[in-house]
C-alpha cells in the first residue's frame, strides 16, 4: 500500500504537467496550421509575444524554488510543477495579448 502510494505521490506531478505541455503544444500546432499565429506591427511587440511562453515558465520556476525555500514542499516537485504551470500561464498570456490590437498615436 505504502510503495502505490509513493509511486502515485512521484508519477503525478510529471502526468499533469506532461499533460499542460501536450495542450499547449498541440494548441500553438493548430494555430499555425490554421494561420492564427500572433502577429503583431512592431518588432518589439512582437518579440514581447513571443518571449511570453519561455518567460512564464522562468518565472513559474523562479516562484516554484522561492516557495520550496519557505515551505515544506520537496524540490524535485516544485520543479516539476512550477515551469508546467507557468508554461500554461504563459501561453494563456499569449493569447490575451495576440488578441489586443495595437495602439498608435
Amino acid at each position: 500500500m505504502g510503495s502505490t502510494l509513493e509511486f502515485v505521490r512521484i508519477l503525478l506531478p510529471i502526468v499533469i504537467v506532461g499533460g499542460i505541455a501536450v495542450f499547449v503544444v498541440l494548441r500553438m500546432k493548430h494555430k499555425y496550421k490554421k494561420g492564427t499565429l500572433g502577429k503583431k506591427k512592431s518588432k518589439s511587440a512582437q518579440n514581447l509575444l513571443d518571449s511570453l511562453i519561455p518567460f512564464g515558465m522562468m518565472i513559474g520556476f523562479a516562484i516554484a524554488v522561492l516557495l520550496n525555500i519557505f515551505s515544506l514542499i520537496p524540490l524535485l516537485s516544485a520543479i516539476a510543477w512550477g515551469p508546467g504551470i507557468g508554461l500554461l500561464v504563459g501561453y494563456f498570456a499569449y493569447e490575451i495579448y495576440s488578441k489586443k490590437e495595437e495602439i498608435y498615436p
